[in-house]
């Protein structure tokens, strides 16, 4: 059981003024970054780089980003260098991302991601600690329900934008530009967000001095659940098979463009489901426990993957199928880490989120992969049935693990 972590007075409403703070720098952030990321296949080309640059940048700056991600736990354990360290990972990303304009080579777009990333990540944990702070124990599923729907916004917004400003601005312009939000996000959170609050008028406790003494103070609560977390993420793919999987469906009967097309459209519209179910999700749990919502959350993605193994869907039915995944997105992301908030004693929380970020990072990384080999050596079918076994035993592992869900 976690230790209780005695708080001052709150204002009784969940949205303030740190929630929204870190709401508007995930947005701002999200729409600046996903920009150049809608547009940085056509940008490689445009620099004479070969097909499998764009899978070793990324790939080198997820990796990179996960480490940076357990690192970042470790600082957020230091109450004094959370919020410079947060305001420092705004402005890296936002720079690296401004910097590709200048790129002549895929190397060099490769070296700003991949700091571009390390900063996205060594901030994370100390975000997630700060917002925990900015609302009262029982207001955590709302507060993370609000930053991921801001997030998610953002992720929309930016791949909308760059179509939009492309014909105007050019690849280099459209890059150039996301310094706007970039910035924005930055001084968002810089102006906003406050510094770690005093807690029953003392200093914010300094976590233990040594990884391995931090490791040790993560409750042994905290470790199963992170065993059904990871379960489930060792078989939640990237967003993208989906689009593959939504074009293969549909070319035979439309022509490769128009099933092209029509297969973003879904992506954009699993997005926008996602974002919108976000907040709902996170006051749901505060007002009817994390745990178990987090398990049919995973459920519901069971459901959509069952759509694509059973049946060759129809546009209404893939709408549906997308929409489903959106769902799923939504409570993942809004619960898992409010529940963690709510298991981690306060001085270890940043070890703990940053722990919680690697698992994620590792299980999408092996994921992607796994579905990926099944997809082209045997079937999509495969692929999907190997995804849904592991988010039903992560919604079991989850569900049947103990906690105290203050």
């Amino acid at each position: 059981m976690s230790e209780p972590v005695p708080t001052p007075s709150l204002s009784k409403r969940w949205l303030t003024r740190g929630v929204l703070g870190i709401g508007l720098a995930s947005l701002f952030s999200d729409w600046g970054h996903e920009a150049a990321t809608a547009i940085l296949p056509a940008f490689l080309a445009s620099l004479g780089a070969p097909a499998v640059a764009l899978g070793v940048i990324e790939g080198v700056s997820d990796g990179l980003s996960s480490f940076a991600k357990l690192a970042g736990g470790f600082v957020a354990d230091r109450p004094r260098w959370r919020r410079p360290t947060a305001i420092v990972g705004y402005f890296a990303t936002a720079i690296t991302t401004f910097g590709y304009a200048f790129a002549q080579s895929w190397p060099a777009v490769l070296v700003l991601r991949a700091f571009g990333w390390m900063g996205r990540g060594s901030r994370g944990p100390s975000r997630d600690t700060l917002l925990t702070e900015c609302v009262e124990p029982g207001q955590t599923g709302r507060a993370f329900g609000f930053e991921r729907a801001m997030d998610t916004l953002g992720a929309v917004l930016g791949p909308l934008c760059a179509t939009a400003l492309l014909g105007v601005l050019g690849l280099r312009g459209v890059l150039r530009w996301t310094l706007l939000p970039g910035l924005t996000a930055a001084l968002a959170f810089a102006l906003l967000a406050p510094a770690s609050r005093k807690i029953a008028g003392n200093k914010a406790p300094e976590g233990p001095a040594t990884i391995a003494s931090r490791f040790a103070q993560l409750p042994r609560d905290y470790w199963r659940y992170l065993v059904g977390v990871f379960a489930h993420g060792i078989g939640d793919f990237a967003p993208t098979l989906l689009i593959l999987r939504a074009s293969q469906i549909l070319a035979p009967r439309l022509g490769v463009g128009r099933a092209a097309a029509i297969s973003v459209g879904l992506y954009t519209f699993h997005n926008f489901v996602d974002a919108a179910a976000s907040y709902p999700a996170g006051a749901l749990g505060d007002r009817i426990g994390k745990r178990g919502l987090l398990a049919i959350g995973y459920i519901v993605g069971v459901m959509s993957y069952a759509g694509f193994i059973f049946e060759q869907p129809t546009i209404p039915v893939l709408v549906v199928l997308f929409g489903l995944a959106g769902i799923h997105d939504a409570f993942q992301q809004s619960l898992e880490k409010s529940l963690a908030a709510e298991l981690l004693p306060a001085s270890v929380r940043g070890t703990g989120f940053g722990v919680l970020a690697t698992a994620n990072g590792i299980g999408d990384f092996v994921s992607s992969i796994v579905v990926g080999a099944l997809w082209t050596l045997v079937s999509p079918t495969a692929g999907f049935v190997y995804a849904g076994i592991f988010a039903a035993l992560g919604a079991v592992l989850v569900y049947s693990s103990r906690g105290s869900e203050r």
